[in-house]
C-alpha cells in the first residue's frame, strides 16, 4: 500500500484541517519553522504508535484548539495500491471493496483520533451499507449472519464463513443498500479483529530526523556497525542460538569443575566440600563484547567518529536506509517509506546531487516511497514539480499545496521562495538572468527597456561610462563588488528587475 493522501487537525501548529496529497517521492519545501518537519512527525506517531522516533504529548495538541476546547489531535491517511485480497475474520479472503471497507474515492481511509493526546482511536471512513437490513455486519456474529439469511430467504453457498455470508446479504440488498460514508469504529467488541488484521497490511514508516544526534557520543556515530551488531544480536533466532551455546559451554564448564574438584576431594574433602563453580546466566552474557572491535574506518584508519559532520552524516543516512530495508524483509512487510528531515545537512553539493538521484531511484522501487523536507536549491532543482508541496501560512491558517509551473521551466526553491514569501534574493535574480541569457534572449530582453549610467571599471584601473538597463546594472554590481564607483541598487530596484525577468520569461518560456 501506498499514501495517497493525509490529513491532519489540531497537531502542532495545524489547527484547522489540511489535506497533502502525495507522490512517489514527495519533498516538503518552505520557510524554517513552517511545518514541514511536523508533517513527517505526525505520519511517526500514526504508524508507528509511539514506539518511533516520536512520542505524542500533550504539547503536541494546537494551542487555540486547546483554547476552544478542542482537545482530539486527528491524523488520516488514505492508501492506494491496495492488497489484491485481505483476511479480516479466521483464514477467509475477502477484498476491502466487498466488505465496504473503501471511501467514495475506493481509497483505504484510516483514520487515529488521540483525544488529550493519549490513547489513540481508530475509525475507517467507508462508504458503507445504512440500510437497516444490512447496516453494521462486520460488528456482528455468525449467528446474527445466519439468522439474516434465513428471515430474507437469501442464497448463500456457505454458511460458515463470515465474508460469505456478509457478501451473500450485501448482494441480496443490492438494489437498496443506501450507501453513505461513515466512520466505521474498528477498536472496540468484534471489529477490533479488522484493525489487527489490516496492521498487517500498512507500510513499515522509518523517519530520519534533521536534528538526531550527530555528536561523538551517539553510538551510530562512534560506528554504525557496533550499533548493527546490538540489533543484530537483538534477533530473537539469534537469542536462542547463542543460549544454546551458552548452555553447552556451561555444562562442559560443570564437567569440568566437577572433575576438578573430584581430584581435589581426593587430596582435601573439606576444602573439595566447599567450593562451588559460578557460571554467569544466559542472561548476563555481553556478547555485544565479543565483537567490540567491528568498525568502518577510511583507507587511513582514521574511524568514523573522528571524520567530518558530513561522512558522519552520509553513513548514518545511508546506516538508516539499510537498517529499514532489513527490518522490511525479515518482518514480512508489504511496503516501505523512507522520510528524510533535511538530507542535504552537512552535505557538499556533489553529494547532494547523488542522494537526490539516490531517491528519486529508490522511489521508482515497487511498494516505496520517499517523503523528504528541504532547504536545498539543488535537491529541488532535480525534482520535477510534481514532487513538491510547498508550505505555507497565510493569517494563522496554514496550508499545503502542490507547485505549479510559473516562470522557471524547471522547479527552483528561489522562485518557491519569491512567489510564497515575496522573498526577493541576488540568488534569484541571478537564477533568471541566467536563464534568460542560457536562452540567448539578453539581447530581445534588453529591447526597448531605460538606461541608466553604469561606470565600469577597466583592467587598467580606469572608468569607462555605458549606459546599461537596470537589470544589468545590478548583474554587475553583484559580479563586480570591487567596484565601488557606482550608487548600490536598492532593494526596490532588486525586485523591480526580477519582476521584469520574470514577465520576459513568460513570452519565451516553451
Amino acid at each position: 500500500m501506498k499514501i495517497k493522501k493525509i490529513k491532519i487537525k489540531n497537531f502542532r501548529s495545524y489547527k484547522d484541517e489540511v489535506e497533502i496529497e502525495f507522490d512517489d517521492l514527495t519533498a516538503f519545501v518552505g520557510k524554517n519553522d513552517i511545518g514541514k518537519s511536523t508533517v513527517l512527525e505526525a505520519l511517526d506517531i500514526f504508524f508507528n504508535d509511539g514506539k518511533g522516533v516520536v512520542k505524542l504529548d500533550k504539547d503536541d495538541i494546537n494551542k487555540q484548539a486547546v483554547a476552544e476546547n478542542d482537545n482530539e489531535i486527528v491524523i488520516s491517511v488514505c492508501f492506494e495500491e491496495l492488497p489484491r485480497t485481505i483476511v479480516i475474520d479466521s483464514t477467509n479472503e475477502t477484498t476491502l471493496q466487498s466488505e465496504y471497507l473503501l471511501n467514495s474515492n475506493n481509497q483505504l481511509e484510516i483514520i487515529k483520533k488521540y483525544p488529550n493526546a493519549g490513547k489513540e482511536k481508530v475509525f475507517v471512513r467507508a462508504n458503507h451499507p445504512t440500510n437497516d437490513n444490512c447496516k453494521d455486519l462486520l460488528q456482528k456474529k455468525n449467528t446474527d449472519y445466519q439468522k439474516t439469511i434465513k428471515e430474507n430467504s437469501i442464497t448463500c453457498t456457505n454458511q460458515t464463513i463470515n465474508a460469505v455470508m456478509r457478501t451473500a446479504i450485501w448482494t441480496h440488498f443490492n438494489s437498496d443498500l443506501q450507501l453513505s460514508e461513515m466512520e466505521i469504529d474498528v477498536t472496540k467488541g468484534d471489529t477490533k479483529s479488522i484493525w489487527d488484521k489490516l496492521q498487517n497490511y500498512l507500510p513499515l514508516y522509518s523517519l530520519f530526523q534533521s536534528d538526531r544526534k550527530n555528536s561523538d557520543g551517539d553510538s551510530e556515530v562512534q560506528d554504525p556497525l557496533k550499533e548493527a551488531v546490538k540489533q543484530i544480536l537483538n534477533d530473537r533466532i539469534l537469542k536462542q542460538k547463542f543460549a544454546e551455546i551458552a548452555l553447552e559451554v556451561e555444562n562442559k564448564l560443570r564437567e569440568v569443575s566437577a572433575r576438578t574438584l573430584e581430584k581435589v576431594r581426593e587430596m582435601n574433602p573439606e576444602i573439595a566440600n566447599s567450593l562451588n563453580p559460578i557460571i554467569p546466566p544466559v542472561e548476563s552474557l555481553k556478547w555485544t563484547d565479543v565483537f567490540k572491535s567491528v568498525s568502518i574506518t577510511g583507507d587511513d584508519d582514521i574511524p568514523i567518529n573522528k571524520r567530518g559532520s558530513g561522512v558522519k552524516r552520509l553513513i548514518l543516512l545511508n546506516f538508516f536506509r539499510a537498517e529499514a530495508e532489513r527490518r522490511k524483509v525479515e518482518e514480512n512487510i508489504p511496503s516501505i517509506i523512507y522520510a528524510i528531515e533535511e538530507p542535504e545537512t552537512s552535505q557538499h553539493t556533489d553529494h547532494q546531487k547523488k542522494l537526490i538521484s539516490a531517491f528519486l531511484e529508490l522511489a521508482t522501487t515497487p511498494n516505496t516511497q520517499v517523503i523528504i523536507t528541504t532547504h536545498s536549491a539543488t535537491l529541488v532543482k532535480a525534482l520535477k514539480f510534481e514532487h513538491l508541496r510547498l508550505v505555507t501560512n497565510a493569517n494563522n491558517t496554514k496550508n499545503i499545496e502542490a507547485i505549479l509551473p510559473n516562470q522557471l521551466p524547471y522547479p527552483s526553491l528561489n522562485e518557491v521562495n519569491f512567489l510564497a514569501f515575496s522573498e526577493v534574493t541576488e540568488e534569484y535574480h541571478n537564477e533568471l538572468y541566467g536563464y534568460i541569457e542560457l536562452e540567448g534572449e539578453l539581447n530581445n530582453f534588453r529591447n526597448s527597456k531605460p538606461t541608466i549610467t553604469y561606470n565600469k571599471q577597466t583592467r587598467d584601473g580606469t572608468l569607462r561610462v555605458e549606459q546599461i538597463i537596470l537589470t544589468d546594472y545590478i548583474r554587475h554590481q553583484i559580479h563586480h563588488p570591487e567596484n565601488t564607483n557606482n550608487t548600490k541598487y536598492t532593494f526596490d530596484n532588486l525586485n523591480d528587475s526580477i519582476i521584469m525577468m520574470r514577465t520576459f520569461i513568460q513570452t519565451i518560456a516553451p
